[in-house]
């Protein structure tokens, strides 16, 4: 199984559908609250540049929003 991380927020309607979608598909995955943690929000920004969430990091390969269709590819799912 591949390491998944997603950088999200409590309120933030993208990161519920692919925590969703990542239920649906039993995909385990590691949460980064980045409101919450600074040094999460800062790796997140560090690995991209930009403050937007979900942010999602498929064994390196990053996934900004919820792009549903790079998911599937990304995870072979």
């Amino acid at each position: 199984m591949k390491n998944v991380t997603i950088y999200s927020t409590p309120q933030c309607v993208h990161c519920n559908h692919a925590k969703e979608f990542f239920k649906e598909n039993n995909i385990e995955y590691m949460e980064k609250n980045v409101a919450q943690d600074e040094d999460a929000k800062n790796e997140m920004i560090e690995k991209t540049g930009q403050l937007g969430v979900p942010v999602i990091d498929v064994e390196g390969e990053i996934i900004i929003g919820f792009d549903k269709e790079s998911l599937v590819k990304a995870l072979g799912v």
